[in-house]
């Protein structure tokens, strides 16, 4: 009976080693310790990188984009062009050989041209067409544009649209999201109308010179269209 006892404990001890026995367990363990540190450093990482990256400025979310071009006239036109691809929008600074300037806003994402002229208060609001936002998007296909843009005389295309200033019909400014409030100023907002061009009667009030990336220059000619 001994040695069966003998026999049957040898074979036990065989199984518990055939299966693995402690050894074989303590190397699962070391191998799940080990995964579990792994993944813990992953976690901590991105908890450092992503408040990083929402902390950084919004300076550092913006690019500023300088075109020079001569005007109609052949003065040296310069303008620069603050691009927010994250909200889609384009803001136009164009000084004029005056050394006045103007800033056009262009709200790609709710389809709005906001103008404020040179030493004006009020602001002018338009609706972009297919050629505005074709214009406009040579400033958002690149993200590695290059920073200064020099549009020769020759190879550039000019283009003239005339734009009636509706005086009866002011923009509910309330209605108006926050960047164009912001350039308005608490200023009184125009609504603007398309037009072939003014009668032998209407004058021209003052025109701004737009120029893009793609080799495009457009004059912007407003006139006051009777109430």
């Amino acid at each position: 009976m001994a040695r069966c006892w003998t026999r049957s404990e040898e074979e036990v001890e065989e199984e518990r080693c055939a299966d693995g026995g402690p050894s074989h367990f303590r190397q699962h363990k070391a191998f799940w310790v080990g995964l579990s540190a792994l993944l813990l450093l992953v976690v901590v990482a991105l908890g450092l990188v992503v408040p990083l990256r929402l902390s950084q400025p919004p300076s550092q979310l913006l690019q500023v984009v300088r075109i020079s071009a001569p005007d109609p006239a052949g003065a040296p036109l310069n303008q620069s062009a603050v691009v927010d691809q994250q909200n889609d929008l384009v803001t136009f600074s164009v000084t004029s050989p005056a050394n006045q300037t103007s800033t056009v806003l262009f709200d790609v994402k709710h389809g709005w041209i906001c103008y404020k002229p040179a030493n004006q208060e009020s602001c002018f609001l338009q609706e972009m067409e297919q050629s505005d936002y074709d214009n406009v998007n040579s400033l958002f296909q690149d993200p590695s544009l290059q920073r200064h843009f020099q549009l020769p005389a020759n190879r550039t295309q000019r283009q003239t649209e005339f734009l009636g200033v509706l005086t009866g019909a002011r923009v509910n400014t309330s209605s108006l999201e926050e960047p164009l409030r912001a350039l308005c100023r608490g200023g009184p907002v125009h609504w603007t109308r398309k037009a072939d061009g003014p009668s032998k009667q209407r004058l021209v009030y003052f025109c701004i010179d737009i120029c893009f990336p793609s080799n495009i220059c457009v004059s912007v000619c407003f006139y006051y269209l009777p109430e």
